[in-house]
């Protein structure tokens, strides 16, 4: 059965804002390798507005290996997106993104009950809702050393306590910390 897993960029104080750190080389090789041992990734609109960044990348690819091979990584790994915003995949202009035509929920049951790759969850929005149902299997946080007072904050509207286990930890050189959690 495959593994839904969350990962997530953060600040310290929890909040959702990528223009307030610049994760490193470190970084970038540790979600490369992610998204390479993984067999999909599910986005929301906005956050899948942002990944287009790595599509600009691969056109114009920026010198730096860690960065590039990021943008490779995310140009091949199939993604579904969940959004209104767009009618058909030929919108999405993205040849390995695919809108969702089921429900999230759905959508996650079935992938869960194949055998092959786990499936990566990128978008906050998403995440939460997952988080309600009870259907993601780990938490993958990358703490950032900042502190921004405000913002987006990462897990809103969740109204029920859910107990984690910690399975791992990993200090970048940066200082960044990554939390690998499992669903208790």
């Amino acid at each position: 059965m495959r593994k839904i897993i969350a990962a997530f960029n953060l600040t310290l104080d929890g909040f959702c804002d990528h223009t307030a750190f610049d994760p490193d080389e470190e970084v970038h090789d540790h979600y490369t390798q992610l998204l390479r041992n993984s067999s999909m990734i599910l986005y929301g609109n906005s956050t899948f507005q942002l990944m287009k960044f790595w599509k600009e990348l691969l056109l114009h690819p920026s010198g730096e290996k860690s960065m590039d091979e990021f943008a490779l990584a995310m140009d091949r790994i199939p993604k579904i997106i969940f959004s209104n915003q767009f009618k058909t995949n030929a919108d999405l202009g993205w040849e390995t993104a695919d809108l969702a035509s089921k429900s999230l929920e759905e959508t996650v049951r079935e992938l869960k009950n194949h055998q092959s790759g786990d499936v990566l969850v990128g978008s906050r929005s998403l995440i939460v809702q997952l988080t309600n149902l009870e259907l993601i299997d780990e938490f993958q946080l990358c703490i950032h050393p900042v502190i921004v007072g405000k913002g987006l904050s990462f897990f809103y509207q969740i109204p029920e306590k859910h107990d984690l286990q910690l399975k791992h930890t990993k200090i970048f050189g940066s200082g960044a910390v990554l939390l690998t959690y499992s669903s208790a």
